[in-house]
């Protein structure tokens, strides 16, 4: 199972380390809850529960935390 789209964090802009960082976790949902039809059953309760948005929410912000050092933050430009 690939994690790491293309195996590498390396980006040449934020904006394709954020869209990495939302890829990195949901692939890492998928992998912790393989079963589509458990993920799909589950979906319409965390849906409209906002601390659990906020989680997923958190998860991501750690991936895009992880993505932007392993970049360097984007090679200390401005």
């Amino acid at each position: 199972m690939e994690l790491i789209p293309g195996n590498t964090l390396i980006t040449a802009t934020p904006q394709e380390g954020r869209e990495l960082a939302l890829a990195v976790a949901r692939k890492s949902i998928g992998a912790i809850q393989p079963d589509a039809d458990v993920r799909k059953t589950l979906r319409p309760g965390y849906a409209s529960d906002a601390e659990a948005l906020t989680m997923a929410a958190h998860v991501v912000a750690v991936e895009f935390a992880t993505i932007a050092a392993a970049n360097d933050y984007w090679r200390n430009q401005p």
